[in-house]
């Protein structure tokens, strides 16, 4: 859905049950990178930080979107260069503190609802694959704490009010950009979509500190609404493809499909729309190589 709002021409607007953008809705570098962390998950329950990098490398599509710095790093990584010094020397050998950590990384929070200990722990072994600076890390830690808050919410039926989700993420932030974003976040509860973006960023300098706080901001006043919650991010503008993945994947983690129940913790819930589903492109394989 997100991706969409890349093509001249499509408005908020256009989302509307019956002019909704024509399928099928083809999914970016976000969600293969997704797909490729789902399914080391599902085959091994943790991330092996070689196989993670050997599957991006092998199967990343560079026209799915993927931003410069990323496509010369797989590359390196697929020609035989070890992912420690491909993903440390990028940047000029600081390391990228680019969203491309965090905006696949929410199904691996959610594979650990209610660890979210070991959600920060995997989290930070996964971004380390791409993503050597300390900013670039974070973003990605914050989002799986996210995730796994939202899972672990959503199996005992209480439903986070947004300050309190936003300081279940905190604890797990030493100070940096990120952290200062996503305290800015707890205090703009209650804005609008235009002043949280405006004030927090909305992805478009495509940084972890410029994205994942106003992502974690939308997703913990639309916990409950999985719709609202992305075109939020479609209001927003900026890098939508990113900011949707990122607040889809949490906001999923507490609402589940749209189908999978009506209420949580005896509250009404909108979960992921049908209608969405069977717009998109199917994804690509989870299985991990063989």
């Amino acid at each position: 859905m997100g991706a969409q709002f890349f093509v001249p021409g499509t408005c908020v607007a256009d989302v509307d049950g019956d002019h909704e953008p024509a399928q099928p809705w083809p999914w970016t570098d976000d969600t293969e990178m997704a797909c490729s962390i789902v399914g080391e998950l599902r085959a091994r329950e943790r991330i092996d930080q070689d196989r993670l990098a050997a599957a991006f490398a092998r199967r990343f599509e560079p026209y799915r979107g993927y931003g410069g710095g990323a496509v010369m790093l797989l590359r390196r990584i697929r020609d035989g260069v070890p992912w420690r010094d491909a993903s440390r020397a990028a940047f000029g050998g600081q390391g990228s503190m680019g969203n491309g950590a965090a905006m696949r990384v929410a199904p691996l929070g959610a594979f650990h609802a209610g660890d979210s200990r070991t959600a920060a722990l995997e989290a930070m072994a996964s971004a380390e694959v791409t993503h050597a600076h300390a900013e670039g890390i974070l973003g990605a830690v914050a989002v799986a704490v996210a995730a796994a808050e939202a899972g672990w919410a959503r199996l005992i039926g209480d439903r986070p009010e947004p300050a309190e989700f936003l300081d279940g993420i905190l604890p797990y932030l030493v100070d940096s950009r990120v952290r200062t974003g996503v305290e800015r976040a707890r205090r703009l509860i209650g804005a609008s979509v235009a002043e949280a973006a405006y004030v927090l960023g909305n992805g478009s300098g495509v940084l972890a500190q410029d994205t994942v706080p106003f992502a974690l901001w939308v997703a913990a006043t639309r916990i409950g609404d999985y719709r609202a919650a992305i075109l939020a991010c479609v209001e927003a503008g900026g890098d939508v493809d990113t900011t949707a993945a990122i607040v889809g994947g949490i906001v999923a983690a507490y609402t589940g499909e749209e189908s999978a129940r009506a209420t949580v913790a005896g509250t009404r819930v909108a979960g992921t729309p049908a209608a969405w589903l069977r717009r998109r492109e199917p994804l690509p394989p989870l299985l991990p190589d063989t």
